[in-house]
């Protein structure tokens, strides 16, 4: 199976709490496609070489396994801080703004492609509005409430108050997350390896987890947990290969 694509296709929290973008159906599996280079760490360079963030619209998905292990206290409490509702509460303050830039996106596609008519774009528009609507104020009620994903980024490494407030797509945020987490997207289909997290009877407690980034290996994410959590050990294998 190949490291990047989409993943498996579950009927789980994780899925409903995923923290999509404005636009995205509700439950719908990430875009994917191909042609970057994988295991490229972080920020990705510019033509200049400089670092600068980069989010795309429909990001290629690459899947990883982390090994996380430690000592039976600390074990416990990482994993009791890591859980969360695998989404990010992000607000939207400017609705109205959005609906008009969907119904002139629906008329006049950027692709040059035959668009709606206006009378058509506006309620779909405002479906896609009342969606969105409705999964935020689902990810926000679950922020707090839900401890089904077991491996959240913004559990570990919450988004700050004021970079919520700007909203997914603002550059400021974009930023925020490129440089704190290593990919712009929450982690989608987080879930345990069955088989290979019993250290119950070790001195050393062991669990492997899967999930898929967007793009990029989360390095920025995982570095700060390593220094934030030092009693534990993370080894994390992206998977690039098709066997």
């Amino acid at each position: 199976m190949s490291g990047f694509g989409s993943p498996d296709k579950r009927s789980d929290d994780v899925d409903r709490f995923a923290g999509t973008r404005p636009g995205e159906e509700q439950g719908a599996l990430p875009r994917t496609g191909r042609g970057r280079q994988p295991g490229r760490p972080g920020i990705p360079p510019d033509e200049k070489g400089t670092l600068s963030a980069l989010r795309l619209p429909h990001p290629d998905w690459l899947r990883h396994e982390l090994t996380i292990s430690g000592n039976t206290d600390a074990m416990a409490a990482f994993a009791h801080a890591a859980c969360g509702a695998g989404g990010i509460p992000w607000e939207y303050p400017n609705m109205d703004f959005e609906e008009d830039d969907r119904v002139l996106a629906l008329v006049c596609p950027p692709d040059g492609s035959r668009g709606l008519d206006l009378a058509s774009a506006r309620i779909l528009a405002r479906e896609l509005r009342e969606a969105t609507l409705t999964r935020r104020t689902k990810i926000t009620a679950a922020a707090g409430q839900c401890w089904s994903c077991p491996f959240d980024l913004h559990a570990l490494l919450p988004v700050p108050p004021e970079i919520l407030q700007l909203g997914a797509d603002h550059p400021a945020s974009i930023s925020w997350l490129q440089t704190n987490w290593g990919t712009t997207w929450p982690l989608r289909h987080v879930q345990r390896v069955p088989g290979r997290s019993d250290g119950r009877k070790r001195k050393t407690v062991q669990m492997t987890l899967e999930f898929w980034a967007a793009d990029w290996t989360p390095w920025a994410a995982l570095a700060t947990i390593k220094q934030n959590w030092p009693a534990i050990r993370l080894e994390i294998r992206p998977i690039y290969d098709d066997g």
